[in-house]
């Protein structure tokens, strides 16, 4: 596995979303679940938009090119509605938003290459700049270092072996920090994807949407749910629904995010689930299909901050 997850692999799943503005920063800061204020220039920050009921619309990483400008990095197919609902706040800021994808041009990094451009491997969200040019260190994979390369567009691309894109998205799903796409807005608060856990949350900064119901669900135990990873023979889709053996009648948690094995055994996936009913066998019902497929779960690949 060490073999297969080695090299550069160009990500057209995802998007830039570009804040300009000497309010930038100031406006992040009152709209994401992250502290963008004492964000610095060797840091990335894990963040999400949530709803006023603290439902997660989309899911970022962010990080300053400037004082004046921070790029947003997202799901391609939640960056045109997302854009159009940030902008609704800029109000009287002083920071533009705009959709900058045509702009940069985005890698994931994995193994020896990172060690070839940076030197080593640095812990998740930690940052440098070459140039133009801006590595974001992510969360491993499958016990290989990760990394997120982001390159004005028509610039050469860090050198190495190409790496499937298909292999990437399962290191997405082994490393255990789901990104949001559009079958999931609206389904959970961040502690369901365990962003409390991966520094996509921070509880001392000021308010933003959603804020009171994520801080409650955090301090009062009212936490129900957490994402976990697991296995299965057979694929299914982002969005199916979870069963447990003891309720086949109520859906007890959801995909989240999923991709082949690159051994070609199986899928490996995200799944949210009702903390309870790992304590029970699960499947996974398809959309439109009569039977389930029997999931595995497999340990998470960090501590979560209840273990902490």
């Amino acid at each position: 596995m060490t073999q297969l997850l080695n090299g550069i692999a160009p990500l057209s799943h995802l998007g830039v979303i570009r804040v300009a503005g000497e309010d930038a920063t100031k406006f992040l800061q009152g709209q994401l679940t992250q502290d963008f204020a004492l964000l610095d220039m060797q840091h990335a920050r894990l963040a999400a938009f949530l709803s006023a009921k603290g439902r997660m619309q989309a899911s970022f990483i962010g990080f300053k090119r400037s004082d004046t400008e921070v790029l947003l990095i997202c799901s391609q197919d939640l960056l045109a509605p997302t854009l159009k609902r940030l902008s609704m706040f800029v109000l009287r800021a002083k920071a533009k938003l705009s959709n900058a994808s045509a702009d940069f041009a985005l890698y994931g990094l994995a193994g020896d290459t990172i060690n070839s451009i940076a030197g080593s491997a640095y812990p998740a969200w930690s940052k440098a700049d070459f140039d133009q040019n801006t590595l974001v260190h992510l969360y491993p994979a499958a016990g290989q270092p990760r990394a997120l390369w982001i390159a004005p567009q028509g610039s050469a691309a860090p050198q190495g072996p190409l790496l499937d894109a298909s292999v990437w998205l399962w290191s997405e799903v082994q490393s255990g920090v789901a990104t949001l796409t559009a079958p999931l807005v609206d389904a959970f608060v961040p502690q369901m994807l365990n962003y409390e856990s991966i520094g996509g949350v921070n509880f001392k900064k000021g308010c933003y949407p959603g804020q009171e119901v994520v801080a409650r669900s955090q301090f009062r135990g009212t936490l129900k749910r957490r994402t976990y990873l697991a296995h299965a023979d057979n694929g299914f889709a982002v969005g199916s629904e979870v069963f447990a053996a003891n309720d086949p009648e109520q859906p007890c948690g959801t995909v989240v995010q999923v991709a082949p094995s690159p051994e070609g055994s199986g899928v490996d996936a995200l799944v949210s689930l009702q903390i309870a009913a790992t304590e029970h066998a699960l499947s996974v019902v398809p959309a439109g299909a009569a039977d389930g497929i029997a999931l595995q779960l497999l340990p998470l690949p960090y501590p979560l901050l209840d273990d902490i």
